[in-house]
């Protein structure tokens, strides 16, 4: 299982980090090793001292597929869940600044939020507009809605599907929306995915 995630998928996002939007799909990568399940709490690792919350919706793969056509896509999922994608803003910027790749920053162990239940597309009411959003403390912080993605989630498949060979269980964090901030000992987290609550954690 394989975790590839889509950076400055949503304008106002990538205007915010003052990034230029992308013509095609930014793409990285986590190892397995990133997953925090269950609702476990999320340490602050002791090298960062700037770590960012950055609520995304996640795709899971349910079938084998290589170079994808976009018209077929769809078949490649029926299921998504809601996550976190943590980014070490500091050593991000620090190693960005040097030209250097940036994976210390995103792929270290937990940065990777998982939702325990995922939710059937068929039950969405619309699965090419998606809503979810980001508490912190009780206050919403990110709201989002798949509409507004530079690349939809078909779009993303194909894509990423040129390059990597995707397998079932294969999962695909497809982009942040605006509003994304730093997180502190203590902070509570909950996300919700159409008006359904995700996830409920500490951070320590």
């Amino acid at each position: 299982m394989k975790i590839i995630c889509v950076g400055r998928n949503y304008v106002a996002h990538a205007k915010e980090l003052n990034n230029e939007i992308p013509t095609e799909p930014v793409l990285f990568m986590k190892p397995d090793s990133a997953l925090l399940r269950n609702n476990d709490p999320f340490y602050i690792p002791e090298w960062s001292n700037d770590l960012h919350y950055e609520c995304e919706i996640i795709v899971r793969i349910n079938r084998l597929g290589k170079s994808i056509e976009k018209k077929f896509a769809h078949r490649y999922y029926d299921e998504i869940g809601l996550g976190i994608d943590f980014t070490a803003r500091d050593v991000q910027n620090k190693l960005k600044d040097k030209g250097l790749p940036w994976e210390i920053s995103k792929a270290f162990d937990h940065s990777a939020v998982i939702c325990s239940e995922f939710v059937s597309i068929d039950a969405l009411p619309d699965r090419n507009s998606i809503h979810f959003r980001l508490d912190k403390n009780g206050h919403t912080v990110q709201e989002g809605d798949s509409s507004l993605m530079i690349f939809p989630i078909d779009d993303i498949i194909t894509h990423v599907s040129k390059y990597f060979t995707l397998k079932i269980g294969d999962l695909i964090y497809t982009g942040t929306p605006a509003g994304v901030g730093p997180v502190l000992v203590g902070d509570r987290l909950e996300g919700y995915l159409e008006g359904q609550k995700k996830f409920d954690f500490r951070v320590k």
